[in-house]
Order: C-alpha cells, then structure tokens, then sequence
C-alpha cells in the first residue's frame, strides 16, 4: 500500500488512467495536474493547477513518458493549460523527491543535475521496454498496412537498431513473410541477427542495402537515414521512424523525394493506451512502495 504517500501526475496521455487508478487502489494521495478536462470521477484524486500545487510535500513527481519537451513543457492531452517544469518547482520538494518519466533530455538532465533529484527513467527497464515492444510492433504492422498498397509478406524490410524495440520489431515482420535485413553496429546485435535467421548488415553499409527497399522501421535516435541514403531507397518505399523526437530521418528530404516518411513515437499510448498504461503503473507501483 501507498498510503500517506503524495504524488503529483503532470501532464500525459491515456496511459496515465492507468497509473491513476492503481495508485488510487493502493490508496495514495493523488495530485493531477494538467487533466482538467478529464470526466472520470478519480476517488481522492485532486486536480490542480501547477501554480497551486504544493511541492513542499511531494514524495514523487510522476511525468509522461517523454518527459517534458526541449522547454520544459508538459505534453497533456486533457488539458488546454501550458504547464512547464521548472528548477524552481523542483527545489522547493524534499530532498528524497523522485522524478519518475520514460525517457529523458537535455532539458530535464539539466534540471534534476541543478536539483539534486533522484530521477528514474522508466524505459531504461528491460521489464518496460521490453514489455512496451509489444504493442510497439502491433502499432507498427498497422502503420504500414494503412500506408502502403503491398503486403508484408514478400516485401522487403529494413530494421535499423537491435535494441529491444528493434528485435521485436525484426521478429514479428519476418514472422509474416516479409524478407528482414537488419542494421546495427555492434557486433554482438550482428551476430544475434545471423542467429535469428535475418540478414545482418553494418549500419554504415546502409546506403548501400536500401537500394531496393520497401519498408525500413528505424529505431536508433539519430540521424541515420540521411539525405544521402535516402536518396538511394527507390521512391515507393515507405519509412516508419520508431525513435524518439526528432528521429533519425532527414524527412525534409524524404517528402522532396515523394517518399512517405512517418515519425511514429509513443506508439503504445496510440495503439494500446490501456496495455501501455498498466505496464507502466505496475512497475511505478513496485517502485513507489520501495522508495516509501
């Protein structure tokens, strides 16, 4: 149980009802802020205003997975309010305040390193991550089914990345049918790509391997499908960019070459919001009765 324990959501998406209603069971004492416009009627769930929140007595600060933008502002869905994360906020918590988010940025790097916070990333989890793969994959299929006119099976897949995204992702299309080439640059991840059966190829040979693509699903977080390659993939093939903003393709050159680029972070809050949801409060949950 949480009880006595006090934590404020800021900002998020659906798969913040979820953390919201296990934390209600496990009967903590909850401040939403950035849900105004949410109607579920949340039991000991108080919904604020950032500036009327009280930091002083915070325990945890739950954020939504991308944390906060390059701002420091908070993504919500629920509320129309501009809500922005500052050092000022922070150091007016107790010292034993954690931050909880998926991932992270320079931004709120800077602001927990001038805090002094503990900051828990969430996606840095095997548990998470992989458990989050999931629904990943099935967003993905979707994306391209919408997005192309061929099939998956027979076509031929570019993955990029054999980080626990992109190993579902490699394994679900080549379940389907679809021929899976998969760049990395470890040669560890080349190795476990020969040993799944797929085709592995250095990642600086990519320029090289897209020449006859039809769909690539990148998961590295920098700039890898560069104006260059890209101007090698014939122009039906179709991009899926499962990376965090801003990605890792030059979409300004895709879209002058007419070939469909999609920038597809946060699937799972997309696709599967309440799956996504549960995965992530039932890890804050183990969590925040350690931390208690």
């Amino acid at each position: 149980m949480l009880t006595g324990l006090n934590v404020a959501l800021i900002g998020g998406d659906a798969r913040q009802l979820e953390v919201i209603r296990k934390l209600e069971e496990l009967d903590a004492k909850i401040i939403l802020v950035g849900f105004d416009q949410l109607d579920h009627g949340y039991v000991g769930a108080d919904k604020q205003k950032i500036d009327e929140v009280d930091f002083s007595s915070l325990n945890a600060i739950i954020l939504p997975v991308p944390g906060t933008n390059l701002e420091g502002e908070v993504d919500t869905v629920f509320s129309n309010e501009k809500i922005f994360l500052t050092v000022e906020m922070i150091e007016q918590t107790p010292e034993n305040c954690t931050i909880y988010s998926g991932i992270t940025n320079p931004y709120l790097e800077k602001l927990i390193e001038k805090t002094n916070r503990e900051h828990i990333q969430l996606f840095d989890r095997d548990d998470v991550a992989i458990y989050n793969s999931i629904p990943t994959v099935e967003g993905t299929i979707m994306m391209v089914i919408q997005h192309t006119d061929f099939t998956i099976h027979g076509s031929n897949v570019i993955v990029l990345g054999l980080g626990r995204v992109g190993m579902s992702v490699a394994r679900a299309f080549s379940a389907l049918g679809a021929k899976v080439k998969v760049g990395a640059r470890k040669s560890s991840h080349l190795a476990r790509v020969y040993e799944m059966g797929l085709m592995p190829f250095h990642i600086n040979e990519l320029e090289k391997e897209c020449c006859n693509v039809d769909i690539c699903i990148n998961t590295i977080p920098f700039e890898v499908l560069s104006a260059q390659v890209i101007s090698n993939m014939p122009t039906q093939a179709f991009i899926v960019d499962l990376a965090s903003k801003p990605g890792g393709t030059d979409f300004r050159y895709a879209e002058k070459r007419g070939i469909k680029a999609l920038l597809a972070p946060g699937l799972p809050g997309i696709v599967a919001p309440k799956t996504a949801g549960k995965i992530i409060a039932d890890v804050l949950a183990k969590l925040l009765s350690s931390n208690k």
